[in-house]
């Protein structure tokens, strides 16, 4: 199949990225973030998270992220909602699409949201309900399609009956998360094959973190199996609070240089891009995990 000709990149740096940073990061600093992204060309946003403050500090000022943003036409500013009373905080603050989260990985979605599979697919169906009622739109989120922190290898085939029963449930796009960053070419091509089985290749997003220096090798097989939709964050900040060891989703700034390379069209100018993620990093005092973003300020 021949690569796409354009990309569309979903930033989740401002939720995905930064939720796991265990000094309170300013709501100005989250907020400057979000309009600098912008400011660089990105149309898709994950600006925060309607869980509970108990859970994940860091996304304590959900409610005044969302109201304060400074919304640019034509930019998505999306929020996680994994259960209705996120989804109705969320509502509250003119929120225009949401998130839920599954697992492919029993042991996972019991350490991550303390239910079964089942259990989380049943709790997100009236999450769905209420958004459509609301003309909001639901995005699905898999984690651990490629592996598991608890069970190692995942099966192709569950990450398909989680990913299918998401899209069935009404979620526009599907993204299939490498949660700990294990995956490799090979294994990234048989989950999608056996996910494309039942959902569209068109509704599905590619969301590799990068622990293993995989991530830019993995999205390259997906790209080449058709996918357009990947999801990044900006100077390869985050982990995941659930995975020990877990580094940072892939740097948006490195998924930019590749797709430029491939004469794939993102919408995105690198250069603001790259100071963004110089910004951020300074800013909160982390290492730049981007290794565009890093050559880039030493030219």
């Amino acid at each position: 199949m021949a690569l796409p000709r354009q990309v569309r990149i979903v930033e989740v740096g401002p939720r995905d990225g930064l939720q796991n940073e265990p000094e309170a990061i300013s709501t100005a600093t989250k907020l400057e973030l979000i309009d600098r992204l912008g400011a660089a060309g990105l149309t898709h946003i994950e600006a925060a998270s309607f869980v509970s403050p108990k859970w994940v500090p860091q996304m304590a000022d959900h409610r005044e992220v969302m109201s304060g943003l400074a919304r640019r036409p034509g930019v998505t500013y999306a929020a996680l909602t994994p259960n209705l009373k996120g989804l109705d905080a969320a509502l509250e603050c003119a929120v225009e699409e949401v998130a839920v989260f599954g697992a492919a990985s029993e042991a996972f979605s019991q350490k991550n949201i303390n239910c079964s599979i089942a259990e989380s697919l049943q709790r997100f169906a009236p999450v769905l309900e209420r958004a459509k009622a609301a003309n909001v739109r639901v995005r699905g989120y898999v984690s651990c399609v490629l592996g598991c922190p608890y069970e190692g290898e995942i099966a192709p085939d569950r990450v398909a009956e989680v990913a299918k029963a998401l899209y069935e449930m009404g979620c526009y796009e599907v993204s299939l998360g490498d949660t700990i960053g294990t995956g490799t070419p090979l294994k990234a091509k048989r989950m999608l094959e056996a996910v494309s089985r039942g959902i569209p290749r068109d509704k599905l997003a590619a969301h590799f973190h990068d622990t293993y220096g995989q991530a830019l090798a993995n999205l390259y097989a997906v790209l080449e199996e058709g996918i357009a939709v990947i999801d990044s964050s900006v100077a390869g900040l985050g982990g995941c609070p659930y995975a020990k060891g877990a580094s940072g989703n892939v740097a948006s700034e490195d998924v930019v240089y590749l797709l430029d390379g491939l004469g794939i069209e993102s919408g995105i100018d690198l250069d603001t891009l790259a100071k963004t993620g110089t910004w951020i990093t300074q800013t909160i005092g982390r290492p730049n995990r981007s290794k565009v973003g890093v050559a880039i300020a030493a030219r």
